[in-house]
């Protein structure tokens, strides 16, 4: 049996010791003198969240698949833990092999979401490897990153040695089969990052100088090296059904976030909301083969004992064979007691019929997100949703035997107005109104109606990287005034304040100088950010200070056409003028039509595949 890296002693004294141990059912063990590589995967948050991203473990799975390296996984210890670490000088370990990460040959962050990221300075320094990239030497690992965040690197570009855009699979063999020979060569750390230079999707932010104009804009964005792309092209997978899967996915030892297999039906969107980054960022839709997905759902529940499979994408409804693939599974797994759950389902017959059959009716509720509480601007952000669509599906619900709804909302789109906000009572009033249309007989118990709203956040790659942030006093303006108008009889109202969301905005859009905002608040004890225990806002104000970062530079201001972005050296294959006609587009609210009724030229055409050549 390995030996842990913490003691007994320590493991007793802190909360869900198992997060710390590994040797959960399906985990890789390898003999580390056999690999040449050491790769530790790392999500930076806790056990629990990282264990039930699906991407994690898809590359745990894709990168142990080669004989010659090792990926296992760290987390971000939870504050008990750090406390320790610090206290006796114990450096951050893996889970699997227990080793320090800091003798790693890679140490790769994946990046959802911004708010993580002084965790990852937290990691680096727990891991005892200098946080600045340029203070590493030959000693330490080479630290990458990938993941939605990394479509606008700049904010960590002091941190990071590279960055890898787009996904994993379509080139990590080739790069780590250069760096195999490198080393084995004895080729030096600097010289490893200069050959990443040949490949595509790689960043490498020493080899690239920013210039900025006197009113904080940039003025250039430059290659500081001959072999360093004027532009970034994300990598993309054209046939996903060639990818491996993770047919044997580690089952955690503690109840995760989401506590089941998972099935992912295709990548990318065809819907094109004008505020979704991951709309934009993965096009164009790539779906899996139907005969493959019903064998790899099987082996999935085998090969985990789990008793829920959940089938994921970013708008599951869209995937052509779902009815097909949901009836059958529903069949297959019923006598083993296995339950089908669809996330992002669009509510129409089929949907009910799906969840009355996979759900107890009386104990679950239905979820809309219309985002926006009248139609003018439902059409604005392109959400492809109308209010009879809404009313339809609450009022199908409510006979099929529901009684609770949930809606959520943005506060703070674009072109919003105080009607825009009063909407939102209005629908969910509406929707309750809808319930009591239906037969005494029929209503056996009170509708329940629970709106919940979070603030907008303009990201990079959408129509709306141009659209000024709502400030903080505005945000809460709203939020009041909407809970003014809610009838609080039949609906429930879930809102919080916008304080991580102003700062969520200044970090999505910011350039390099936000680093050293992030590197101060780290200082001032920022970590868990997201946690809203542990979210401290007066840290950032100081940080704020220190930095002399003023976030409404990056938030409240509006951008011109033509200003060049931090993010602009990445090619997405998704044109920035296809972006901007649906900036225009969104002010004159005009919708644009799904990807399968109607091409809009976005530019992903060129890639050769996908929902682009369906027909």
């Amino acid at each position: 049996m390995k030996k842990l890296s913490l003691t007994d002693e320590i493991l007793l004294s802190v909360e869900k010791p198992a997060r710390y141990v590994g040797s959960e059912y399906n985990m890789t063990e390898k003999n580390v003198e056999g690999v040449d590589i050491r790769f530790a995967l790392c999500f930076p948050d806790v056990y629990e969240i990282g264990m039930s991203h699906l991407g994690l473990q898809i590359l745990y799975n894709f990168l142990n698949l080669r004989e010659d390296t090792y990926a296992e996984r760290v987390f971000s210890p939870w504050v008990d833990l750090e406390k320790i670490l610090r206290e006796k000088n114990i450096p951050l370990f893996a889970l699997d092999s227990q080793d320090d990460i800091k003798h790693f040959d890679f140490l790769g962050f994946t990046l959802q979401y911004e708010m993580s990221y002084t965790n990852i300075l937290n990691v680096l320094e727990l891991s005892h490897v200098p946080i600045y990239a340029k203070d590493r030497n030959e000693s330490h690992p080479i630290v990458c990153a990938g993941g939605p965040c990394a479509y606008n690197p700049e904010p960590l570009a002091d941190f990071i040695d590279f960055f890898y855009i787009g996904e994993g699979e379509e080139s990590l063999n080739d790069i780590l089969d250069m760096y195999k020979e490198h080393k084995k060569a004895g080729g030096s750390r600097e010289t490893f990052l200069e050959k990443l230079l040949d490949f595509e999707g790689i960043y490498v932010p020493r080899f690239y100088d920013v210039a900025y104009k006197e009113d904080g804009t940039i003025q250039s964005f430059t290659p500081n090296n001959p072999k360093a792309k004027e532009k970034i092209k994300k990598r993309v997978v054209m046939d996903v059904n060639k990818l491996p899967y993770p047919e044997k996915p580690i089952v955690p030892s503690i109840q995760t976030i989401h506590d089941r297999v998972v099935l992912e039906l295709f990548r990318g969107c065809i819907r094109g909301c004008r505020f979704c980054q991951a709309g934009m960022i993965y096009r164009p839709v790539r779906e899996k083969d139907l005969g493959q997905l019903k064998e790899q759902a099987k082996t999935l529940i085998r090969n985990t004992g789990h008793d829920e499979i959940s089938l994921v994408s970013l708008s599951s409804s869209d995937y052509t064979g779902l009815k097909d693939l949901a009836y059958y599974l529903i069949d297959e797994l019923e006598e083993e007691g296995v339950n089908v759950s669809l996330p992002s389902l669009r509510i129409d017959d089929f949907s009910l019929d799906v969840m009355s059959k996979v759900q107890d009716v009386r104990k679950s509720s239905l979820t809309f997100a219309p985002e926006a509480g009248t139609q003018r601007l439902r059409d604005v952000i392109n959400k492809g949703i109308t209010e009879e669509d809404i009313i339809k599906g609450s009022s199908e619900a409510f006979n099929g035997g529901w009684n609770r709804v949930k809606l959520y909302f943005m506060l703070g789109l674009p072109t919003e107005t105080m009607e825009d906000v009063d909407g939102i009572a209005k629908l969910g009033q509406d929707i309750v109104e809808e319930y009591y249309k239906m037969p005494k007989e029929k209503r056996h118990q009170k509708v329940q109606v629970i709106l919940s709203t979070s603030f907008f956040v303009p990201k990079p790659f959408t129509p709306f990287q141009w659209s000024p942030q709502d400030s903080y006093d505005s945000f809460m303006e709203k939020q009041r005034s909407l809970n003014r108008k809610i009838n609080k009889k039949n609906i429930k109202y879930n809102s919080h304040d916008a304080k991580l969301s102003t700062l969520e905005g200044v970090i999505a859009r910011g350039d390099r100088r936000v680093g050293n905002l992030i590197f101060e608040s780290f200082k001032q004890g920022s970590k868990f950010d997201s946690w809203s225990e542990h979210f401290n806002y007066s840290k950032w104000e100081k940080a704020y200070e220190l930095a002399g970062i003023d976030p409404n530079f990056y938030t409240t201001r509006t951008r011109e056409k033509d200003e060049i972005f931090p993010w602009d050296f990445i090619d997405t294959e998704v044109k920035k003028d296809f972006l901007y006609r649906e900036f225009e587009r969104a002010i004159e609210c005009k919708i644009t039509p799904n990807c399968r009724t109607g091409c809009a030229n976005c530019g992903l055409k060129e890639l050769g595949g996908g929902v682009c050549y369906e027909n």
